[in-house]
């Protein structure tokens, strides 16, 4: 008999942006109907990296920057599942940046959530890919993953939210499931997650967000135009959040569905020898 893991308590500092991330993903996955055995959470490195152990569905803590290949895989084994990975900035930004710039090309139905709070809060608050110039020394200009994600053509579902917003980001997270159920490929989703101990943002980056929706000439489906106001908000101190990109076109254009197809799934196909017979034959056959 298999028993499963039970959920634990989180293990976060009280008031870290991550509850909000939790919450948000619970209410999401509540409001699709997403059947329990069908959801499985991929989980990064650091403190960000053990959302799935607080949650009762099924979960993978990955490789440090290895999440994204490990989901992918997931979904090409099991093209049913609702595959999420959720990691911190330094997971997939650093040690993980090859792995989340070719996760937009090759554009897996898979939701990608990055909980950013610009330190590597685990290890004791070290400067991170996307810290600020000055926060522990740090000498270098922090990483924009929403102007990189923008600058990839591929037809992904692109977005940020703020802990400090959780209505607003269960509706985005809900949106972006969405778009993975319907098999349309990746869906990338950054959340400005404050980290409390060592680098308490809430205050500074309430009063800098901006919600792209508001400003002037918004379209979520121009990629052009959403890369311009994103830069001139970066440019001018803000940081913006919402849906900074929607496909204007509708198409099932998963990669499990050009891999895959209409089958069930290699983890799905039968195995036994006899219904496979011929195959293996012709195989071997090959071989000779």
């Amino acid at each position: 008999m298999v028993q499963s893991a039970k959920p634990v308590p989180p293990i976060w500092c009280p008031g870290c942006g991550d509850f909000s991330v939790l919450a948000a993903v619970k209410k999401s996955a509540q409001e699709l109907k997403i059947p329990v055995h069908e959801l499985v959470l991929v989980g990064g490195i650091g403190c960000s990296g053990s959302i799935h152990n607080f949650l009762e569905i099924n979960g993978i803590h990955a490789l440090h920057g290895r999440l994204l290949a490990q989901a992918v895989g997931v979904k090409l084994a099991n093209p049913s599942l609702t595959v999420v990975a959720a990691g911190g900035d330094g997971d997939g930004y650093a040690i993980g940046m090859g792995h989340f710039m070719h996760a937009f090309k090759k554009n897996a139905s898979i939701l990608y959530i990055v909980m950013n709070n610009e330190t590597y809060g685990l290890t004791k608050g070290q400067a991170s890919p996307t810290s600020q110039i000055g926060f522990e020394g740090n000498v270098e200009p922090p990483f924009h993953s929403i102007l990189t994600a923008l600058s990839i053509p591929a037809p992904n579902f692109i977005a940020r939210t703020f802990s400090g917003d959780p209505k607003g980001m269960t509706a985005i997270l809900s949106e972006a499931l969405r778009f993975n159920r319907e098999g349309r490929g990746f869906a990338f989703v950054e959340d400005l997650s404050p980290c409390v101990t060592y680098n308490d943002t809430y205050k500074l980056w309430r009063e800098k967000v901006v919600d792209v929706a508001k400003l002037p000439g918004y379209d979520p489906t121009d990629r052009k135009k959403m890369f311009q106001l994103c830069l001139e908000a970066v440019e001018e101190g803000r940081i913006p959040i919402g849906v900074m990109h929607r496909p204007k076109e509708v198409h099932a254009d998963g990669l499990e569905l050009k891999l895959v197809g209409s089958t069930l799934g290699p983890v799905r196909s039968e195995i036994a020898v006899e219904p496979n017979l011929a195959a293996y034959q012709k195989l071997l056959a090959g071989l000779a």
